[in-house]
């Protein structure tokens, strides 16, 4: 009974610093673990699934399953390996001190430029960027491999090596852009907050999100991709005759120019109440994608041609199915699952 003990009576001793500390990577590992056992128990489907499955017998060949197949087989075996090295660098970061050891450096980087231990908010912001800076680091490998090894090897890569660090360094100058004037704002609501900071905390980081997701496509999208209006036509037509029969408040629809990074295809809406706009890849849409194209001799730097593939049909889609893939996306909205998971994520 003394030995069944032990480890209850070794936790109450702990302090409650140090009891927190566990606590937190505990259920950090839980999660991984539990977030791991699932993926497994896909990845054994996706291994043993070799033939059309009876429901989609009569809308899906063999080829096109099987090439399905092996890419999401890849891209699971590659999130577990992702993962599993992103939860032992969190791990040894916590163990090894290394949160202690950034602050502490960036209030020397701060010191140096002027800014006393009182500027708790500056040092706090050179942290963010030096974690954000480490972090893009760190994950850069990985994420050249998912690039140009994995979606390569499936046919989906259109990036060249000198685009995927020009957009990499243009994502991170805009992300900091917005992180760090929000990061200051949230900061100082807190400094000043009292006993209940949180509930002024929440209250900001939930307008801020409101706010950069009716933003985003507007302004900050177009920073990466060319957005352009769909032309009047048949589709255009289409598409609004189906947003009218649910009554989808739709404004305008245009097509992203996709295909210079990848030849997935996907369609999104956004805009709040009245003001809705839908936004199709030109890669959905077999008239419009970049990958049909021959591509033009001599064009280079910001409209560089995506790398040409062979291919035994064109890409895209018809009307019809381009219709299929936006009904899916509207039905998240008939059905409210936007609202819903906005909801759900702000009372978690």
């Amino acid at each position: 009974a003394r030995a069944m003990a032990l480890p209850g009576e070794l936790w109450a001793e702990l302090p409650a610093e140090k009891r927190i500390f566990c606590s937190v990577l505990l259920f950090s590992w839980a999660v991984y673990l539990w977030e791991a056992f699932l993926a497994h128990r896909q990845r054994r489907v996706y291994r043993t699934t070799t033939h059309v499955p009876q429901e989609l017998g009569q809308i899906m060949d063999s080829e096109t399953f099987e090439k399905s197949r092996l890419y999401q087989l890849d891209k699971s075996t590659f999130s577990f390996w992702s993962g599993l090295y992103s939860e032992v660098e969190g791990t040894m970061i916590l163990l090894c001190g290394g949160i202690p050891f950034l602050w502490n450096l960036s209030g020397q980087i701060s010191g140096r430029a002027g800014f006393g231990p009182e500027y708790e908010i500056v040092q706090s912001l050179v942290f963010l960027l030096l974690a954000t800076l480490f972090s893009a680091v760190t994950g850069l490998p990985w994420s050249l491999y998912n690039t140009f090894v994995i979606e390569e090897k499936h046919g989906f890569n259109q990036q060249t090596l000198g685009f995927f660090f020009k957009d990499a360094v243009k994502k991170f100058i805009v992300t900091q852009c917005i992180l760090l004037p929000v990061t200051s704002l949230l900061l100082y609501i807190i400094k000043i907050g009292g006993d209940y900071f949180f509930i002024y905390a929440w209250l900001f980081t939930l307008v801020v999100s409101l706010v950069l997701v009716t933003i985003y496509a507007d302004y900050i999208a177009p920073l990466f991709d060319k957005f352009i209006p769909l032309p009047e036509g048949e589709l255009k037509q289409q598409i609004e005759t189906m947003a009218k029969s649910i009554d989808f408040p739709l404004t305008k629809v245009y097509v992203v120019e996709g295909s210079k990074r990848s030849s997935h295809s996907n369609a999104y809406f956004y805009g709040f109440f009245k003001n809705k706009r839908i936004v199709l890849f030109d890669t959905l849409l077999e008239d419009y994608s970049a990958l049909n194209k021959e591509p033009a001799e001599g064009e280079d730097g910001e409209n560089e041609e995506p790398k040409s593939k062979t291919k035994n049909k064109k890409q895209g889609c018809k009307n019809e199915e381009v219709l299929a893939v936006l009904g899916h996306e509207l039905g998240h909205w008939k059905l409210g699952h936007t609202v819903k998971n906005i909801i759900i994520s702000q009372v978690s």
